[in-house]
């Protein structure tokens, strides 16, 4: 069994006893999509730390959207419920990446590349070496625009 996962049911296990209705229903909902993550194909297999991760974040994004979705639909309490979960997730989750550090990263990839002056042509390739470097600590569509932006 994975690390974070073994770390995750721990926690699980206190939120219940300490009574943290929010913390333990997150980690249910977490754990079950790992499981979910685990079935799913042809065959059973036990989750990396770095799937897990995967799905993690997945998750802490779905929290995120729902959030919005709530504020637009003028329910705040709801949307408030869903940063809380959000929050809850962060905590097993890598530290994210700031814009700073993501634009370096695309920076240093498009100049190991060598494809500053090929434009929107090499997007493919640069995504290629960037999004390994930055999965489960930066959204997909920022690292793309930030690569758009610096291929220009």
């Amino acid at each position: 069994m994975s690390a974070l996962k073994d770390r995750l049911r721990t926690d699980l296990t206190t939120a219940m006893k300490a009574r943290e209705e929010l913390r333990a229903s997150t980690l249910r909902m977490a754990l079950t999509a790992i499981t979910n993550a685990e079935v799913a194909g042809k065959e059973a297999k036990e989750l990396t730390d770095d799937e897990v991760v995967g799905v993690l974040s997945s998750e802490a994004k779905r929290r995120r959207e729902a959030a919005t979705a709530f504020d637009d639909g003028d329910r705040p309490e709801r949307a408030e419920r869903e940063r809380a979960e959000a929050g809850v997730l962060a905590d097993y989750l890598p530290t994210p990446l700031t814009d700073a550090e993501i634009a370096a990263l695309v920076e240093k990839a498009i100049a190991d590349a060598g494809v500053a002056d090929e434009g929107m042509k090499a997007m493919g390739r640069v995504m290629g070496v960037v999004t390994p470097q930055t999965k489960g600590r930066a959204d997909g569509g920022a690292v793309a625009a930030e690569v758009r932006r610096q291929l220009g």
